[in-house]
């Protein structure tokens, strides 16, 4: 179970805090789509990702050759219920991503 220290410390980096709007914003993700949004290169995402995993906020789902990240289902209630805060937050970032998540031309399909 992850520690709220934890938490706050995934949350804390710009690109975690990004990466979880999105995952948040779309339910379930593909790092090829986590790129064109980001637009940082896929090693620097998967380093990002695999801490989101380690401290068990997202977990991943292998679809065929692609990887989906979603949130954590098992997630403690305090921490949902913070996430969720920040999910109805419009703070201009995820009403752009928003959009442009509806644009997105990627491979994984």
């Amino acid at each position: 179970m992850i520690t709220q220290v934890d938490f706050f410390k995934c949350l804390s980096d710009p690109t975690r805090l990004s990466i979880l709007k999105l995952v948040l914003n779309k339910q379930n993700i593909c790092v090829c789509e986590l790129q064109e949004q980001l637009e940082l290169s896929q090693p620097k995402i998967s380093r990002h990702l695999a801490l989101l995993r380690a401290h068990a906020i997202l977990v991943d789902t292998r679809q065929g050759q692609w990887v989906y990240y979603s949130l954590n289902p098992n997630l403690p209630d305090w921490a949902v219920d913070i996430l969720n805060i920040m999910a109805r937050q419009d703070d201009g970032l995820m009403k752009s991503q928003s959009e442009q998540l509806v644009s997105i031309s990627t491979f994984c399909e």
